[in-house]
């Protein structure tokens, strides 16, 4: 049997590994299109690779992805967070969880999860093919033909796992299959905020925030960066991708309000009515745990002094500042790719994938995983771990 695996990232490098483990005897060629492999792997989480999450919930993991979820809680049953895990330790490459869950490879490095890749497909035997161009797939009748740069080769088992798209032309290359396509958006971004003074505090984090988009009634929580263009971190990250198609309707423009110590209006209250008996000023007491540098920001934003005295503060400053807590507004005018993490929401139709194998419904024989498949999750990992997931059940299954 003679195999094409398409695309040099996590689910194509995974997806060969699987196929040539189940079925030694088989001919496995993994086809990239530029002169770079696992070139995502490398840069995620800051070059340390962010691998999965330590979730171990499928119930709470199919929970994390803004598009696909129920489609990947019938996949997980087969290959999971713990799997991941195990697999990647059995290979000699452990990982750890930090405190936010996400998992990275004890030595910090993203080379080390390249390296391990690399290995298992060399060891398994796997063929690599760099600055392959796959321009047209066509399907005969138990076969493909792929026009591989200027050649065209046959063969028995196709696996897509080429990524995702910034636009729906990036998926015309197997248009012949008559396949339904989702069209991409992006689905991991920042906010900017070219008008709002706010980015003067770059670097500032507010680690317990929750944020709204208005006329939205989700919330998304966490910590909230300050960046020199305007918002990011989680809470920022998570919004985007649940709600990228409607930011993206709007031309990312759009206002959001901001909670900044993620608290009730009762418990402000309690708070402010406790500390305004104090003596001291302002500046010097900041019962809400917030940077200094934020806390001083917001007072003068709604113009109290930092010097005021707590128990001086009268009703009408004490309500500006409940009100600025609880439910501050800023203009956002445009997007920031998440460093270098390229997400997007869109791709082939998850109805025309059946999620036990990852095989077309429409074409025997051909398979897709990771985010060529309108998959997204939020970052902390998910979007590998569908990648894992996906390619596993692809390479799995592909040989049968």
């Amino acid at each position: 049997m003679r195999i094409a695996i398409i695309g040099g990232g996590a689910a194509g490098f995974m997806a060969a590994i699987t196929a040539k483990k189940s079925s030694p005897d088989s001919e496995v060629l993994l086809f990239e299109k530029s002169n770079k492999l696992l070139s995502k792997v490398k840069i995620s989480g800051g070059g340390r690779c962010n691998v999965t999450n330590a979730c171990f919930s499928i119930s709470e993991l199919s929970k994390k992805y803004p598009r696909g979820g129920a489609f990947l809680k019938k996949s997980f049953s087969q290959f999971f967070t713990k799997d991941t895990v195990e697999w990647f330790e059995s290979k000699g490459v452990k990982l750890k969880a930090e405190d936010d869950n996400r998992m990275f490879p004890i030595t910090d490095n993203s080379q080390t999860i390249i390296d391990c890749l690399l290995n298992e497909c060399n060891k398994a035997g796997v063929e690599i093919n760099l600055q392959s161009s796959i321009n047209k797939i066509s399907k005969r009748e138990n076969t493909f033909d792929l026009d591989i740069n200027t050649q065209t080769i046959g063969f028995d088992k196709v696996i897509i796992a080429t990524g995702g798209s910034a636009k729906k032309q990036g998926f015309d290359w197997f248009s012949d299959l008559q396949l339904s396509i989702v069209d991409p958006v992006p689905s991991l971004f920042t906010f900017n905020m070219p008008n709002e003074d706010i980015k003067s505090l770059m670097g500032v984090v507010a680690q317990n925030a929750s944020v709204s988009i208005q006329g939205i009634k989700q919330k998304q929580y966490g910590p909230l960066l300050i960046t020199h263009w305007g918002m990011s971190g989680p809470a920022i990250l998570k919004a985007s991708a649940w709600n990228a198609r409607e930011l993206n309707a709007n031309n990312y423009h759009f206002k959001i309000n901001v909670n900044w110590a993620n608290l009730s209006e009762q418990e402000y209250i309690s708070i402010l009515n406790t500390t305004k008996n104090s003596n001291r000023t302002l500046s010097n007491k900041n019962p809400f745990n917030l940077p200094n540098r934020l806390w001083v920001f917001l007072l003068e934003k709604i113009n109290i002094s930092v010097d005021s005295i707590w128990n001086n503060l009268s009703k009408k400053e004490s309500n500006r500042l409940l009100n600025t807590l609880l439910n501050d507004e800023y203009e956002v005018k445009g997007k920031t790719t998440f460093k270098e993490e390229f997400v997007t929401c869109g791709g082939v139709s998850l109805e025309e994938v059946n999620p036990q194998t990852l095989e077309s419904k429409r074409h025997n024989g051909l398979y897709f995983c990771g985010e060529v498949l309108n998959i997204d999750g939020i970052t902390g990992g998910f979007n590998f771990q569908a990648a894992w997931t996906t390619a596993y059940i692809a390479g799995k299954n592909c040989i049968k």
